[in-house]
């Protein structure tokens, strides 16, 4: 479910975070920043990058409003310049290459190795964009993966074609920096959960899988609330980390068709029958 962006914005915002998007150049970094909302028109960060405008959205974590700050780094130019220029109170970064081009996997090593020397312990993550090309795959699965795990991170295939992975994985990282930094506890000690919070929380203990909260007979601001409290629960993560891609296979037309299958922890038919998504 795409989170109604301009619906958040109009809330006051609790956190505001500044994440870095770096890749080799056209991996879809664009298509990811320009999914999650307008651009801001000044920053003080911005006078000092010529021609660095952030994405800002708005999500909801465990029911609070956190404001995003998203800058492209360029895949133009050396690595440590840009580096340099962005990394300046950057609490996030999100690492993406695109799983058709072997080279922009490669090219993640040389970027661990800038943001290592200029930003060392920002927490990252890994993501493999353009999952809706599956058929064309060029880096496996299980290599990108053991590669995030390696180094500590966590791993995302994304599709911005169909907006798939984009949200929870930004939701991840926003998790994982408040978390890492402390203001998890400050959101638990601050105030006395309200009725709806509660609610909320109790909704997110009795389900399995982030998927159902939308077929939940809810408005649409609570199924946001819900879900951000499942993504504070790690529930994103049960249910998304652990699926498992099947391999394309060809319609009556002949055409290529990429099935997503929760199949890990599922062993009954009527289960994976109920995780399939075909998305083209």
């Amino acid at each position: 479910m795409r989170v109604a962006t301009s619906e958040l914005c109009r809330e006051e915002h609790e956190y505001m975070l500044k994440f870095l998007l770096v890749g080799d150049s056209d991996v879809g970094k664009d298509e990811i920043a320009d999914l999650l909302g307008p651009s801001v028109s000044y920053t003080p960060d911005a006078l000092f990058i010529p021609f660095a405008v952030p994405k800002t959205t708005t999500i909801l974590l465990e029911g609070k409003f956190v404001r995003l700050q998203l800058w492209n780094a360029s895949g133009q130019g050396r690595f440590s310049t840009i580096i340099k220029s962005y990394s300046r109170g950057v609490q996030g970064i999100l690492l993406v290459y695109d799983i058709t081009n072997r080279w922009s996997f490669d090219g993640i090593r040389r970027w661990l190795a800038e943001i290592d020397e200029h930003a060392p312990g920002v927490p990252r993550i890994l993501i493999g964009n353009r999952l809706h090309l599956e058929f064309n795959r060029a880096v496996p699965r299980r290599e990108a993966e053991y590669f995030a795990r390696k180094r500590n991170m966590q791993y995302f295939e994304i599709s911005t074609l169909a907006y798939f992975n984009v949200h929870e994985s930004i939701t991840e990282l926003a998790r994982l920096v408040i978390s890492r930094n402390g203001m998890h506890w400050l959101w638990k000690s601050s105030q006395v959960a309200s009725l709806q919070d509660l609610c909320c929380r109790a909704i997110v203990k009795n389900i399995s899988n982030v998927h159902a909260i939308d077929r939940l007979l809810l408005p649409t601001f609570l199924q946001l609330k819900v879900r951000s409290f499942a993504s504070g629960a790690d529930l994103c993560m049960r249910s998304i980390v652990r699926r498992e891609y099947a391999t394309p296979y060809f319609s009556t037309a002949g055409k290529y068709i990429t099935r997503f299958v929760r199949a890990r922890n599922m062993s009954t038919k009527d289960h994976l029958r109920n995780a399939n998504c075909d998305l083209m």
